[in-house]
């Protein structure tokens, strides 16, 4: 008679894989990759949506200024009321820039008379770099420090000085 060998007796136990190691590398492999991620900073310029209404205008009120400017590849265009008039045109120095202190001044000189407007319309047309219709928000936007002070009444009649020109930008037609 054959004897069964004695390993064959003895169960051997379940070995099971010990995953504390693995788990360890990954979180830290996580770690590593979040520290080396670079982080994009996304900043938003503030827009309005224009408004578009079949109404008539109440007959009171005097003619909206209706300001807008269009921007083109080589120049832009200001232009007022409705229907729009041409106000003055820009064109590009020889340095590639627009000649955005004319503008202002322009829009400086628009100001004194229609104080209570901060409406502007952007009508960007052609092939525009972001950073070009950045400068000419800032140049709508902004009253310099070594501007004329302009001042206007507030709600309870004090003449309180102006901060900015036209603050509120509309994008007319946004082509892609």
């Amino acid at each position: 008679m054959l004897k069964v060998p004695s390993s064959r007796k003895r169960k051997k136990p379940d070995e099971k894989l010990n995953l504390v190691p693995i788990m360890d590398s990954i979180f830290i492999f996580i770690f590593f990759l979040l520290m080396s991620a670079t982080f994009l900073k996304i900043y938003e310029i503030g827009s309005d949506v224009p408004l578009i209404s079949d109404a008539e205008p109440p007959k009171d009120q005097k003619d909206p200024l209706a300001l807008s400017l269009k921007i083109e590849t080589n120049q832009m265009t200001l232009t007022r009321g409705v229907p729009s008039r041409p106000i003055q045109t820009f064109t590009r120095q020889p340095d590639g820039q627009f000649n955005l202190e004319e503008l202002h001044t322009v829009l400086i000189g628009l100001k004194k008379q229609y104080l209570t407007e901060d409406t502007i319309i952007f009508e960007p047309q052609g092939d525009l770099t972001y950073e070009d219709i950045v400068k000419v928000m800032d140049a709508v936007r902004k009253l310099n420090k070594t501007d004329e002070a302009i001042y206007r009444l507030n709600k309870e009649g004090v003449d309180e000085k102006l901060k900015e020109l036209f603050s509120k930008i509309i994008f007319g037609n946004l082509t892609s």
